[in-house]
């Protein structure tokens, strides 16, 4: 067959065949388009999950009446002239490509009108590739962007088209990451003539979180960490959710780089690893992220949808993310659930209750062993028992009560009851000091009797001779032995029992994608946590009133004591209001 030339037309469908899956593909690009012309309020339209109608206004800076051809022209845009303004993109399009390619799949309505005109002017397609001359219309000042009949003219493509409430799920995501992207941009959507979203533009914190819970949910924002720190031109704020907040997919992690949504695995792998040792296995966790950085550090133009980036300084980002995200999990503890009472504020009456209750007697419950024994597993766990001074308030977690079946601690609070699993918060605090020897010392090694060769490719022997001084630092000492070759000669010893090899293979993979490997610590830290589930106090063990409130001390010193190793919740608080309500006080 002969060398030809594509019609326009095949072009475009070929290109919308990379551009528009599915009216989320749409309605991703039309928004993209509204966001980067200014708009401060974007009104979205659809009917039939956007197959039939998808119509996107917004009141931008509009499309003078001789460019409105070209904006329907592949190639072409506003948005970048030149190699340096696409190193350093920093708007949401700049492909030139959606517009033509919808156009190619739908007929398609473009009306526009600049702030200076007089009036609109309308063009129109029919999917075949011809559009008529611009023609005057009625518009406010922005653009109105109507697709219709989605994949008409190519029945093929339509055929894998899904329910129209399948079609509609997708686009209420792209909206979503849209709305989340830009607070400061006021979205209404309707679906079938029916509201859907009435989203006002957020400026404010509280606003902000406001939209947060209309979009994700109100126990998103209840169980919701907001983070922002800043480090050597990297910028991240947002909210992640705390560990007992987690997910059984990844359906609600959102991460945005300078204000573009992305999929990238590189920050996917820096928030598993902060979340490593504070999820139950299989769950996911659940967070709204914004990474700001010089434009000219991250090449966007990555993926055809632009929702994979490649960092200029990958490992620097990766680590930036990863000790930022670790560090604000790290302070999931107990805190007060009031502000300390000032020294002349009269103690409450239940208040003074609780003291008299941390100061009785230990109650008649039948212990099996003595403070000594449970300090034993503590350290300075005595230390914990004195009462406080009467002016120092009521601690976080309260003064112990009693204890049930063995397994809860009963506790007043300040402001209700708090109820603590002492084995999954036992766990935590010795885990934690498990943790904090380990990286107080250097890791304790063990010389294997016989070296250990292992087999690799020559790439991965390149790179262990390479990072030999920082294995040697963890634990393991590796050496060269042929191209693809290694020995292993010291392990650590924490880790005899594990498949050495394999864990030495997968460092190297993990050094080759990230320029770094945290998998060692993680395998270190797996081991201390099984020890530290071992060693806590087994459940109906009976304490005396003062080993439970030298445990309810501790956890309120102890980092990420919210939930035990695995990722459950160490602790419950049920307020007086919860509780009048549950008994119907006050009706």
């Amino acid at each position: 067959m002969s060398i030809r030339l594509l019609s326009p037309q095949l072009i475009n469908q070929i290109a919308a065949g990379e551009v528009v899956e599915r009216p989320a593909s749409v309605m991703k690009e039309l928004l993209e388009n509204s966001l980067d012309a200014g708009a401060s309020r974007i009104d979205v339209e659809l009917e039939k999950g956007g197959v039939r109608i998808l119509r996107v206004r917004d009141d931008g800076a509009g499309i003078p009446q001789q460019e409105l051809a070209l904006a329907l022209a592949r190639h072409a845009t506003s948005k970048i002239a030149n190699l340096d303004d696409l190193e350093r993109v920093v708007t949401l399009g700049f492909r030139g490509e959606a517009l033509p390619s919808i156009g190619a799949v739908s007929r398609l309505i473009l009306t526009s009108r600049t702030r200076d005109a007089e009036h609109a002017w309308r063009i129109e397609g029919d999917g075949h590739g011809h559009y008529s001359q611009p023609q005057p219309s009625s518009h406010p000042p922005g653009t109105s962007v109507d697709v219709r009949d989605l994949f008409f003219n190519t029945p093929a493509r339509r055929k894998f088209l899904r329910s129209e409430a399948t079609e509609f799920g997708h686009v209420d995501g792209v909206l979503r990451r849209l709305a989340l992207a830009r607070m400061d941009v006021a979205l209404h959507v309707r679906h079938n003539a029916r509201g859907v979203y009435a989203l006002a533009a957020a400026g404010e914190q509280r606003e902000r979180e406001q939209r947060v819970a209309v979009l994700l949910g109100k126990e998103f924002m209840a169980h919701a960490l907001y983070i922002s720190h800043a480090m050597t031109g990297l910028i991240l704020r947002g909210w992640i959710a705390r560990p007992v907040f987690s997910r059984s997919q990844p359906d609600m992690q959102y991460f945005y780089v300078n204000g573009r949504m992305v999929r990238d695995k590189l920050l996917a792998h820096a928030l598993k690893l902060a979340y490593h040792d504070v999820l139950f296995h299989g769950r996911q966790p659940a967070y709204v992220l914004y990474l700001e950085l010089d434009p000219g550090r991250v090449d966007v133009n990555a993926h055809p949808a632009k929702y994979e980036v490649r960092f200029r300084d990958a490992r620097l980002v990766h680590d930036y993310v990863f000790r930022t995200v670790e560090a604000a999990l790290k302070e999931t503890m107990p805190k007060a659930m009031q502000e300390p009472m000032p020294q002349s504020t009269a103690v409450p009456q239940a208040a003074s209750h609780v003291r008299g209750a941390y100061t009785q007697q230990p109650m008649a419950l039948g212990v099996a062993e003595q403070l000594a024994g449970y300090a034993g597993l503590h350290g300075d766990f005595g230390a914990a028992v004195d009462a406080p001074p009467p002016d120092r308030g009521i601690p976080p977690l309260g003064f112990a009560l009693a204890q049930l079946h063995g397994i809860y601690i009963l506790a007043a609070s300040a402001d209700g009851l708090v109820l603590v699993d002492m084995h999954a918060a036992h766990e935590r605090i010795t885990y934690e000091r498990m943790k904090a020897a380990l990286q107080s010392g250097q890791v304790a090694c063990q010389p294997l009797l016989v070296p250990m060769p292992v087999h690799v490719s020559e790439h991965e022997a390149q790179l262990a001779e390479s990072h030999q001084a920082a294995l040697a630092e963890v634990g393991f000492v590796v050496e060269r032995r042929g191209p693809e070759t290694l020995v292993i000669r010291e392990i650590p010893l924490l880790l005899n029992a594990e498949d050495t090899a394999q864990l030495l293979r997968d460092l190297l993979s993990d050094i080759n994608e990230h320029g770094a490997s945290l998998r060692l610590q993680a395998a270190l830290e797996r081991v201390l946590a099984t020890r530290a589930c071992h060693t806590a106090v087994r459940a109906h063990r009976e304490l005396t009133l003062p080993e439970m409130n030298a445990l309810l001390r501790e956890m309120e010193r102890t980092p990420r004591a919210d939930q035990c190793n695995h990722g459950r919740p160490t602790w419950k608080h049920l307020s007086l209001a919860e509780l009048d309500k549950l008994f119907l006080r006050g009706r």
